[in-house]
């Protein structure tokens, strides 16, 4: 798995020697920020996808902020937050407020309002998606980042059960090769 990801990294040297992170190059020294582990990319993907659901474009700045001060693989963490996108914001969000109004109770019957993207254009997307955040009012609140909470625990230990279950894998499969190769030389 790490010699996959290897190929697409940067190696640590060269993003610390970059012009425009050299005055960050104290806070990006920490190993865990570069290395490709269990433990530091299971953080990262935790980060990144309780990050990708900030409302507005700081996902990939909270969540790289969070690595660095967690110490978790930092390239990840900012490459997971990209589950999120312009498909997949409006159902999160929906289950976000399903959440909230099952947590809080809030759940009166009345249906949520659709937001009204008639005539919507790159200029308003944002106000127009702002004021109907703001109208879904306390259960969005509660369910936002009990969401958010959910999915990185899931994916810590998502990740963390399907690198353990490739490692016995991989260590099988060399003791199943050794054990081969011992009975054809027998």
């Amino acid at each position: 798995m790490r010699k996959f990801f290897r190929k697409f990294l940067p190696h640590h040297e060269t993003v610390k020697s970059h012009r425009w992170i050299k005055p960050f190059g104290a806070w990006l020294q920490h190993p865990n920020l570069w290395h490709l582990h269990r433990r530091s990319v299971a953080g990262g993907v935790a980060i990144g996808l309780f990050c990708g659901l900030i409302p507005g474009p700081f996902q990939m700045i909270s969540a790289a902020l969070l690595a660095i001060l967690f110490r978790v693989n930092l390239p990840v963490a900012a490459f997971t937050t990209l589950y999120t996108n312009p498909l997949t914001i409006v159902p999160l969000y929906a289950l976000a407020y399903e959440l909230g109004a099952w947590v809080s109770g809030a759940h009166t019957g009345a249906a949520v309002a659709r937001p009204s993207f008639a005539d919507l254009h790159w200029f308003n997307l944002m106000s127009e998606l702002w004021d109907w955040l703001v109208m879904l009012g306390e259960p969005f609140l509660i369910g936002l980042p009990l969401l958010a909470l959910g999915l990185a625990f899931i994916g810590y230990f998502a990740v963390r059960l399907a690198w353990r279950a490739v490692v016995i894998w991989k260590w099988r499969a060399k003791r199943q090769k050794t054990e081969d190769r011992r009975q054809r030389t027998e």
